[in-house]
């Protein structure tokens, strides 16, 4: 109370001072206001800031340091303030006085400033943790800003078997479609929402797991962009799924039921090495390194499962090796005595029996046989015949032996085929088969595998131009009048 009473008799004392003071205030003439403009926060002085008055009296702007000065300003009461594009205005109350030169500094700051976050995305579809979702999907959510403003939102995808992050930016709509998932395979998903003024505010994050891999029996090869991809289809040539990165040359896959493995070749720079993978084209595993796979023509090159799925055999040039489907265990199989290179092999588990086929460095002078375990020849298939052939797969039983050869027999430098038919071979003494009785002119079939059931064949039809796409279709043995289209601008089929 005494400090509230010292405080009233000083206002009075000041006050009578003031009406007894001689030099009274001038409300009339002209006055000057000066001062500065700087950033909030940095103290950084602001070019070219417009610095006016209302009423209305004169208008002038900063200079490169933040300064700036009104003269001649009739004395009154004012309100001062200070603009620029993208910074927000402000307003001082002023009373300019006669002669008397008043000083203003401005803190100005970004016109966003009184802008507030986002609100974080709400993730709507699919719900958190939904199970047996396709590999193709729609990611739903919805968004909100306080300010109304424009949001940009940006999707953030893993999944649980890798460390890599998918992150899709720049997305205007509250929906997003994901597509070339894995399958069973489990995803987390977060949305982060940006306004591009305030920091971005991430969502919470949800999960979903895919469906499980169709039982998609029929694998092959289809070039994209330069590069060979693998794909799996079902039996009517429909249900088509890439198993394999287009970054990637992979090729010749061999599916394994028993094991639901699918072995290829793939470049590794300048070699070409085995890998395994799941059917859905998940866990991709090197096997080969120490020794690669090698031929004359890579696109010729086969090999083969063997130990019901544990081990592969594969072929090094004039060198046949095996080797655990783990990397581990490569051993020697077979050599041939004359030098030829071993391009193919296969063998039947039921029997032991390995068919092999061999060429010369320009993949004439062909010779297909068998060997038992111990790399004893046992049968000879094909020899001492002009021109290309191969495309080898032995029967279930064993009994029988499926090759393709090019009866024109042309042996030329860029190893074109003119009319390759294909061939069945029974051990059992009847003669060979040719099968491709009703195959179009001027069109070779190649790559020719048994189906499961042995009732019919898949196989690649082309044209001997070597420059027209392939197409895979099957014929009945049946029926050889009847080749179906199955798939088109695809090769290196297998079935199984």
């Amino acid at each position: 109370m005494k400090g509230f009473i010292i405080k009233v008799v000083s206002v009075l004392t000041v006050l009578v001072t003031i009406s007894c003071s001689e030099d009274t205030i001038d409300l009339e003439g002209l006055g000057s206001v000066k001062g500065r403009v700087v950033q909030v926060g940095t103290n950084e002085p602001l070019e070219n800031v417009k610095i006016s008055t209302n009423p209305g009296s004169s208008t002038v702007f900063t200079n490169a340091e933040g300064f700036y000065l009104l003269e001649n300003v009739p004395a009154g009461d004012y309100s001062l303030s200070a603009q620029k594009e993208g910074l927000l205005a402000v307003f001082e109350g002023i009373t300019i006085i006669a002669d008397i030169e008043l000083e203003v500094v401005f803190e100005m700051d970004i016109e966003s400033a009184g802008n507030r976050p986002p609100d974080a995305a709400t993730l709507l579809s699919p719900a958190d943790n939904t199970e047996d979702l396709p590999v193709d999907l729609q990611l739903v959510w919805s968004a909100d800003d306080p300010d109304d403003d424009t949001l940009l939102f940006t999707v953030s995808l893993r999944n649980e078997d890798n460390a890599t992050v998918e992150v899709f930016e720049n997305i205007a709509d509250t929906t997003f479609t994901i597509t070339g998932l894995s399958y069973r395979t489990k995803y987390f998903w977060q949305v982060s929402s940006n306004d591009e003024i305030n920091d971005p505010v991430n969502s919470t994050t949800f999960a979903f797991t895919t469906t499980n891999p169709p039982n998609n029996r029929i694998v092959f090869t289809r070039l994209v962009e330069g590069n060979s991809v693998i794909y799996s289809a079902d039996e009517s040539g429909g249900t088509e799924i890439a198993l394999t990165s287009i970054s990637k040359n992979s090729f010749r896959p061999r599916r394994n039921p028993t094991t639901g493995k699918i072995a290829f070749l793939q470049s590794v720079g300048s070699q070409t090495h085995l890998f395994t993978m799941n059917e859905d084209g998940s866990d991709v595993r090197q096997v080969t390194s120490q020794v690669g796979v090698s031929g004359f023509n890579l696109e010729e090159v086969d090999f083969s499962w063997d130990a019901n799925g544990s081990k592969l055999l594969f072929p090094n040039q004039d060198k046949l090796y095996s080797i655990n489907t783990t990397g581990s265990g490569l051993s020697l199989v077979y050599q041939t005595t004359n030098g030829n290179l071993i391009t193919e092999v296969d063998k039947n588990e039921n029997t032991g029996i390995i068919a092999i086929k061999t060429n010369d460095l320009d993949g004439y002078s062909v010779e297909i046989f068998t060997i038992n375990t111990s790399g004893v020849v046992q049968n000879i298939i094909l020899s001492g015949v002009a021109g290309a052939a191969g495309g080898i797969n032995l029967s279930v039983d064993g009994s029988q032996l499926l090759y393709t050869r090019d009866v024109s027999g042309s042996e030329n430098t860029t190893y074109r085929r003119l009319d390759s038919h294909m061939f069945i071979h029974n051990f059992s003494g009847d003669p060979t088969v040719d099968i491709s009785v009703n195959k179009p002119s001027g069109t070779n079939d190649l790559d020719a595998r048994f189906a499961p059931n042995e009732a019919s064949i898949i196989y690649v039809n082309t044209s001997n131009d070597e420059i027209s796409p392939r197409n895979i279709q099957t014929v009945l043995l049946s029926d050889l009048q009847e080749r179906v289209g199955l798939l088109e601008n695809a090769m290196m089929p297998d079935w199984e």
